[in-house]
């Protein structure tokens, strides 16, 4: 019988953008949109598009507030997202090692 080395992967991390937002805030509690963009080096559209993407699919929050008149939008990964992406590294890990 064959084996599917890609079982369990999750295509909403697929995008390089949304498997560095959700590594970023595997490792940091919550971070701020302009840290984030800084730290990816991607356009502010592109970030939008794929927090967006990662919201609707209940694996970050979004919490938009002011510091002085500023604004600030700050995002930290929900339960939801902490299972789903550790969830999608074990698959790529079980991949890499079928490959080995």
């Amino acid at each position: 019988m064959l084996k599917n080395p890609i079982t369990g992967l999750n295509k909403v991390f697929e995008s390089r953008i949304r498997l560095g937002v959700m590594s970023v805030l595997m490792v940091n509690e919550e971070i701020n949109f302009n840290d984030l963009k800084q730290m990816l080096q991607v356009t502010d559209g592109n970030l939008a598009t794929h927090l967006v993407n990662l919201e609707e699919n209940g694996f970050i929050k979004v919490h938009k507030g002011f510091i002085g008149k500023k604004t600030n939008t700050t995002y930290v990964i929900t339960k939801a997202g902490e299972k789903a992406f550790a969830e999608h590294i074990t698959a790529l890990e079980n991949m890499i090692k079928g490959v080995k």
